[in-house]
């Protein structure tokens, strides 16, 4: 018998969860492209070159990790990283935008998204 691991803070979700969560490569894209601030899932699905269907299966996964929000707009469905984060959410998401984005796809991802939030003539 296992016994769950102990976290040293009790905000901290569910840790294989967690760690789950952050080891899919679309939902590292995902998480990357959100420390940039809220998106709608027609631009997360524009950028990373995937359908509509999967990238929401993959934000609903990111949201039971507690690691996304949504917030609803009229037809619009936007997401962003939550501003209150258990200790251990914030060292991961820490990670990426320090360690990962350096790395194909992620570096990708990001000229993409500054290529789409520049003005257009």
């Amino acid at each position: 018998m296992t016994t769950p691991l102990a976290r040293a803070d009790p905000a901290d979700d569910d840790v294989p969860s967690l760690f789950r969560a952050f080891a899919d490569e679309t939902r590292l894209r995902i998480l990357n492209l959100l420390l940039d601030g809220e998106l709608c899932v027609c631009d997360l699905c524009s950028i990373l070159g995937q359908s509509q269907p999967k990238v929401s299966r993959h934000l609903a996964y990111l949201r039971s990790a507690g690691l996304v929000v949504a917030r609803d707009a009229g037809r619009w469905k936007y997401y962003s990283i939550p501003r209150s984060r258990a200790p251990l959410q914030r060292r991961l998401l820490e990670c990426i935008r320090g360690c990962l984005r350096g790395i194909d796809p992620l570096a990708g991802d990001l000229a993409a998204l500054v290529k789409r939030k520049r003005p257009r003539c």
